[in-house]
């Protein structure tokens, strides 16, 4: 063993803003604002309000604020409840190639929480929040390299068991962790990691959004622990029963501390166009590009075709959802949405859509076929028999796109006068002294 978790755990301890270079802060946050604009959106929905109501009633008291409320609460509490609206509705960032890992959703909500919970006495400003967020991803998105993705492969959902790590990593950071100590909490988080995938099989979909609420809750949790002097295992990652070995059928150490304080993994985040799973964006994206070049309806399609990897034709490949979460999760059903409505908009998403009887027909038409080439090559065939083919390797959000994702999520609850502004205002994150205000509803003017 070559001692990594202590390597990530001095690492995260010793990095500081200062040291970020500008690229790297400049992702964050974007990372930052495009969280704060999925947590936003994701505070009206059903499942949300469910946990909302259970965070407001179990932790009380406190000054970590929850995103659509603006209620205060204990930081577990918040934590929770943020990284579950952050996950609400398939909005928030993954990374390219993926890892397993969301740097947002797992990532900012605990630190947040932990943030607000010090307040700026502490000396808790946007500078430190970055830095706490860029030290968390560091190692979370490592760890998920690491795994190679086989912790999917023996069923567990990824952003589950990768996220307390990140989680603890960036509250550690915030709380003025040393080494030691942030190596007891990560640990301490490697004994929180969990989150099973049989939601995908058609059941209780739901709980794929508590999945990260979890993350961010044990990462506040493992951090606070540690901070107290509580310990945990320093091999969490690398031991014979630790993390690596424990979930995962193949995994690849060396990814744990390759390029570390050179390399910068966060930079290797993606922010999402369209509210549904990373699979689908490619497909997505391609029919929207054939529809607008050739100016055809759902109505004139006769069959789709859509190329994709092995778990595209497998765990997406979901002809009749049954409810919205696997709506999203279904690569057919997203790639028919988006031949009749606008898939950037959340709205797009609702009942009415899982209902649309035009909708579902085109879906029945949509073939998933394994090529491992990459991207995805989509073939629409017309009812006039014309033939339509692109192939998309890509289709995440530009870079210039955030602004307009961020309107888009946030004025059903703030309005677009109110979007703006508080998009303006965390283009400046680094420069605020105090973060209580991030969360309040709704967000007051700096100054």
């Amino acid at each position: 063993m070559a001692h990594e978790t202590e390597t990530l755990a001095r690492f995260a301890a010793g990095l500081r803003y200062e040291d970020l270079p500008a690229p790297v802060i400049a992702c964050a946050k974007a990372v930052i604002a495009d969280t704060v604009a999925a947590c936003i959106c994701g505070a009206g929905l059903p499942w949300s309000r469910i946990v909302i109501d259970y965070a407001e009633r179990t932790g009380p008291g406190g000054t970590s604020r929850i995103f659509g409320r603006g209620s205060a609460v204990q930081a577990p509490a918040a934590a929770l409840a943020n990284g579950a609206l952050a996950h609400g509705f398939e909005l928030d960032s993954l990374t390219r190639p993926g890892a397993g890992a969301h740097p947002g959703a797992t990532v900012l909500p605990p630190a947040l929480a932990v943030a607000q919970q010090e307040g700026a006495a502490k000396g808790i400003d946007g500078k430190a929040l970055i830095a706490a967020f860029v030290a968390g991803n560091e190692a979370m998105i490592r760890i998920g390299r690491a795994t190679g993705h086989s912790n999917e492969a023996r069923g567990f959902h990824a952003p589950g068991t990768t996220g307390p790590f990140g989680a603890a990593v960036a509250c550690g950071h915030l709380l003025g962790l040393d080494a030691a100590r942030m190596s007891s909490a990560l640990g301490i988080a490697g004994s929180l990691a969990g989150g099973l995938l049989e939601f995908a099989r058609g059941d209780g979909g739901m709980v794929k959004r508590l999945h990260l609420g979890r993350a961010a809750e044990a990462g506040v949790l493992a951090a606070s622990l540690a901070a107290a002097g509580f310990t945990g295992p320093r091999t969490v990652l690398e031991g014979e029963f630790g993390f690596l070995r424990v979930f995962c059928s193949e995994w690849d150490a060396s990814h744990l501390t390759r390029g570390l304080g050179s390399d910068w993994v966060v930079e290797s985040t993606v922010l999402k166009r369209y509210p549904l799973h990373a699979t689908a964006h490619a497909p997505v994206t391609a029919v929207r590009a054939l529809q607008q070049e050739h100016g055809f309806a759902g109505g004139d399609v006769a069959a789709i075709e859509v190329t994709g990897t092995a778990r595209m034709a497998e765990r997406h490949n979901i002809a009749e959802p049954g409810d919205l979460m696997l709506a999203q999760y279904s690569i057919p059903f997203c790639v028919a949405l988006a031949l009749y409505r606008e898939a950037r908009n959340p709205e797009s998403f609702d009942e009415t859509a899982l209902a649309d009887p035009a909708i579902r027909a085109l879906a029945r038409k949509v073939r998933l076929v394994r090529d491992d080439a990459p991207g995805s090559l989509v073939t629409v065939t017309l009812n006039d028999g014309r033939r339509l083919a692109r192939r998309e390797t890509g289709g995440m959000l530009e870079p210039d796109g955030l602004p307009d994702k961020f309107r888009r999520l946030c004025r059903g609850a703030l309005g677009e006068t109110e979007a703006a502004r508080l998009y303006d205002r965390l283009q400046g994150l680094e420069d605020e002294a105090d973060l209580a205000w991030l969360g309040a509803t709704p967000p007051p003017a700096r100054g």
